[in-house]
């Protein structure tokens, strides 16, 4: 499938949030949140369904998808912006009215649990969207970050980005577009088809999981054979709160023995304050200690 880039976002452009996965009790990130990008000349939609709550949801499946189907079908708006993640949005991907996202290609952004979001969106609409900040914690931070918000701007501008990688696990240069995410929600689609029909550079974060889980999940993706087959380079991003480094580094190390393509980290791809956003789809590049998007 073809890929669609959206448009670029100008001042005056109408954004949405919405709440594909959990809510939120309190409101004062995005409060905070809407009048940053109203003083930066933005115009500012809510899902009607946003403030729900049910247990560990923002609301129902039903209330979260018609958020998602409403935002995407309005013609007024040009971006939409995840409150945050947590969990829901695999509960919403089966009836996804895919045809609507391929029809109104707009920009999407979050990260975390919004990774099966962008992957399904990647796969059946062939939509690049952005792994990127969310409402809660970053543009509703009472302190903002400036490195992660420029790079959001940056992205969602279509402007080349280029980062140093602190650790060549094994060098080379590699071609393809940028795929992965959040390591254990993307793991949560194996069974589905989700795994891109192109080359891709593989990213991927996580956040709270022990090394052997993340062994486990890296392990379970490398044994599909269309994942290793289209697999031309992997960028390890932030692996936090996890119980032994010297483990980690130890994996890093063995999974970069096993695949015969380059493999870089210390990239800013994190649950951490400080993130990039990266286009998701688009076209990328690992040359030397860089990883160019």
């Amino acid at each position: 499938m073809s890929t669609i880039k959206p448009k670029k976002l100008e001042v005056g452009d109408t954004i949405a949030i919405i709440a594909p996965s959990g809510g939120i009790k309190d409101d004062t990130d995005l409060i905070r949140a809407e009048r940053y990008f109203e003083k930066l000349g933005y115009k500012i939609k809510t899902g009607k369904n946003l403030l729900k709550n049910r247990n560990y949801l923002a609301g129902t499946d039903e209330e979260r998808l018609e958020d998602l189907h409403e935002q995407f079908a309005d013609k007024e708006v040009n971006a939409i912006i995840c409150l945050r993640g947590g969990y829901g949005a695999i509960r919403l991907i089966k009836n996804i009215d895919y045809d609507l996202i391929k029809s109104n290609p707009k920009i999407f952004a979050g990260y975390s649990d919004i990774t099966a979001l962008s992957a399904m969106f990647l796969k059946k609409a062939g939509l690049i969207t952005y792994s990127s900040p969310m409402i809660q914690n970053d543009f509703g931070a009472e302190v903002q970050n400036e490195f992660t918000i420029n790079s959001f701007f940056k992205a969602v501008n279509d402007e080349e980005q280029k980062c140093f990688s602190t650790k060549v696990y094994s060098s080379g240069n590699a071609n393809g577009i940028t795929f992965g995410g959040n390591l254990s929600t993307i793991v949560s689609l194996c069974g589905i088809d989700f795994i891109p029909d192109k080359k891709f550079i593989f990213f991927a974060e996580d956040i709270g999981e022990p090394v052997y889980k993340l062994d486990k999940m890296f392990t379970q993706l490398l044994n599909i054979e269309k994942f290793s087959e289209n697999l031309s380079g992997i960028v390890f991003g932030e692996f936090t709160g996890i119980d032994n480094e010297k483990y980690l580094s130890d994996l890093f190390n063995d999974i970069a023995s096993c695949v015969n393509v380059p493999v870089i980290g210390g990239i800013k791809i994190s649950h951490n304050t400080e993130k990039l956003t990266v286009p998701y789809g688009s076209k990328s590049a690992i040359h030397e200690n860089y990883f160019i998007f």
